[in-house]
């Protein structure tokens, strides 16, 4: 009996672990550790994924195209990538990942200038110097923005640098303005203000680049295996997003708590200027759980002319499963 007894506790034991085991995921930011990647970090410290039964592993890729391909080879499960970079990757083949949820319904890009620099909007930078990263994906889309803006773009000196050079290059007048993230925009405020400048921002979203940014996107294997923990997932998701807009600072302390080298205050500002990218008037109007699909083909229209592709190629709804946000 006793040995009866013994096994049958070992059993329901196994069985126990069995049952209170979690899921395993494994996420991939889409650049490395800052203050606008600070959600996933507040999802896993405030319990909200271990709630839903998930253990969340966290992986930085470089760029959004990374994020595809890796998860396109199974390398990771969900991340996240602006859906640009899933667009043109499935209009150039066929690529196992679908996009599940915006994350941002405006687009990022912006110029940065000085106050006082005489540039108060796009059509004042003719004749100026503007600086941008050497691999931006905002640099494709820029010349199509001067023309819709009745802007020709050889009216503009583009200079292409090292993204660490910008902000020194725009502090001491070297360059009239940049191109960048508004998510970075803390860091560049910084460094106007060692010069007594302040930063001016002017979002490309207000002169008519709009579209969907950066969007939760998930490899399919993941998503036809395991439906049930990429919907889980997904929920979770949503509630630390939420959280994190309501609390930026929680956020920030929970990605310092795991990536001690980040800087708290720094990762705060970082955060608080991208919540207007989720927390908005179309966020308001539309919701923030699945895509419109007028916004939808918007996003494909700019990216078909920037990387002149047929607009025909792609039918972009064909890159969205909207089945596991609610």
């Amino acid at each position: 009996m006793l040995k009866k007894a013994l096994v049958t506790a070992t059993l329901l034991g196994l069985f126990s672990t069995h049952t209170l085991a979690s899921d395993k995921v494994r996420w991939l930011n889409d650049w490395l550790p800052a203050g606008d990647k600070a959600v996933i970090y507040l999802g896993v410290e405030s319990g909200l994924f271990a709630a839903e039964g998930i253990e969340v592993e966290i992986g930085s890729a470089r760029g959004g195209s990374d994020v595809i391909t890796k998860l396109a080879t199974n390398s990771a499960d969900i991340g996240s990538a602006g859906l640009a970079a899933l667009l043109q990757a499935r209009a150039q083949g066929e690529v196992p990942v679908k996009a599940v949820a915006p994350i941002y319904n405006k687009q990022p890009d912006a110029l940065f200038t000085a106050e006082g620099s005489g540039i108060t909007s796009l059509a004042d930078i003719v004749g100026k110097t503007v600086a941008t990263p050497t691999f931006s994906a905002s640099n494709v889309v820029w010349p199509l923005l001067l023309e819709r803006n009745g802007i020709e773009p050889g009216s503009v000196k583009l200079l292409k640098l090292d993204p660490g050079a910008l902000a020194p290059m725009l502090a001491t007048g070297k360059v009239q303005a940049t191109i960048n993230w508004v998510t970075v925009a803390p860091g560049f405020s910084r460094a106007l203000a060692k010069n007594g400048n302040k930063l001016s921002v002017l979002p490309w979203s207000e002169y008519g680049f709009e579209g969907y940014g950066l969007s939760l996107v998930a490899s399919q294997r993941f998503l036809e295996s395991r439906p049930e923990v990429a919907k889980k997932f997904v929920r979770a998701y949503r509630k630390a997003q939420a959280q994190a807009i309501a609390d930026p600072a929680a956020a920030a302390a929970a990605l310092k708590k795991r990536v001690a080298e980040v800087d708290l205050q720094q990762a705060e500002e970082q955060l608080r200027a991208s919540i207007p990218l989720m927390d908005n008037e179309i966020s308001a109007s539309e919701g923030n759980t699945s895509f419109d699909g007028k916004r939808l083909a918007i996003t494909w229209e700019w990216v078909a002319k920037a990387q002149e592709i047929p607009l025909d190629r792609l039918d972009p709804s064909s890159v969205v499963d909207s089945r596991f946000s609610e």
